[in-house]
């Protein structure tokens, strides 16, 4: 694939939303209209307790995606309840229209003690336009299970001849780096089915093949061409990615033609870290989507997009 970098097109900092968090837009999230694009994100707030919590927010961009044409004003999705699993924060948020509704499909986190974090998937659906959404109920979907006993997050749900798809990831296990520290997470993608996008099937296996043990795969997104199905995801190393910028993020690539086998081939992404400040030591958190019969790659950048998030458009591909 060959792409035309757009930049970074939305800068927290700069933005009517710094006054209101502290920082961070993760895991751009494209709802097309007419004369814009929304892009729903992640932020942070920090709660009295001084521990950070996030919450969606959107930025609506004009079609050459150089002005703000709106924002969101107030929740677009309630936390949860004490106690449940979307408790602390919604991170990402995965959207797209379904008749006259618009479905978001959240990945709900909670704090624990042993570990850092807990996480399952929970459904919204909005009858405004995507404005607001009210949760269908106050647990989850999909969540760990009896063989995914970890992580269950990162939706991405798309709907492909009239069957729900559902990519996904889920934990292999939780160890810490050496002695006394902090244990981590390993993760891979997953893929489970519906009739309703409430009853699911999951799969029960990995369906793209990591490059080394220990690697992490994290927010995939598919896209159909024709009749062939194109996978952007990102993956990271368990250790050291917070402060080494070679085991940090970077995309992956993957095909099918029947969404069951999927062959990867990271080379053929074609976008990888850049000379510019804010994504020369990481990309993270891909999103693809079409408008105008061309392609686009919403994604973060250095610091887990704690600055914005960019775009790139696809020029050309095999």
């Amino acid at each position: 694939m060959k792409w035309r970098r757009l930049g970074q097109v939305f800068d927290f900092d700069t933005s009517d939303f710094a006054g209101e968090f502290i920082g961070f837009a993760q895991s751009p999230q494209a709802l097309v209209f007419d004369d814009r694009v929304r892009f729903y994100f992640s932020t942070r707030e920090r709660r009295d307790n001084s521990k950070f919590v996030s919450q969606v927010q959107y930025v609506e961009l004009s079609r050459d995606f150089n002005a703000v044409l709106g924002r969101s004003h107030g929740t677009v999705v309630p936390l949860g309840k004490l106690g449940t699993f979307d408790e602390h924060g919604i991170f990402p948020f995965s959207v797209f229209r379904h008749g006259d509704e618009v479905w978001g499909f959240s990945n709900g986190w909670n704090r624990r003690k042993s570990v850092s974090v807990d996480t399952a998937i929970g459904l919204a659906i909005s009858r405004d336009q995507g404005r607001t959404f009210a949760k269908v109920g106050d647990g989850p979907v999909l969540g760990p299970s009896l063989h995914e006993p970890y992580l269950v997050c990162d939706p991405f749900v798309r709907v492909f001849d009239g069957v729900f798809h559902m990519w996904y990831i889920y934990g292999t296990g939780w160890k810490p780096a050496g002695p006394g520290q902090e244990p981590e997470r390993t993760y891979v993608i997953a893929h489970a089915t519906s009739d309703d996008g409430i009853a699911w099937r999951k799969e029960g296996r990995p369906i793209i093949q990591q490059t080394h043990p220990e690697e992490c795969q994290a927010l995939p997104t598919v896209i159909r061409f024709g009749t062939r199905y194109h996978m952007v995801f990102c993956h990271r190393h368990t250790f050291g990615f917070r402060t080494d910028p070679t085991r940090g993020y970077r995309l992956g690539y993957a095909w099918s033609d029947d969404l069951v086998h999927w062959q990867r081939d990271d080379a053929r992404c074609g976008l990888d870290g850049s000379t510019n400040d804010w994504d020369s030591d990481m990309v993270c958190y891909p999103h693809l989507f079409a408008w105008d019969d061309k392609t686009y790659l919403a994604y973060n950048g250095n610091n887990f997009g704690r600055n914005g998030f960019g775009l790139a458009e696809l020029e050309s591909d095999d």
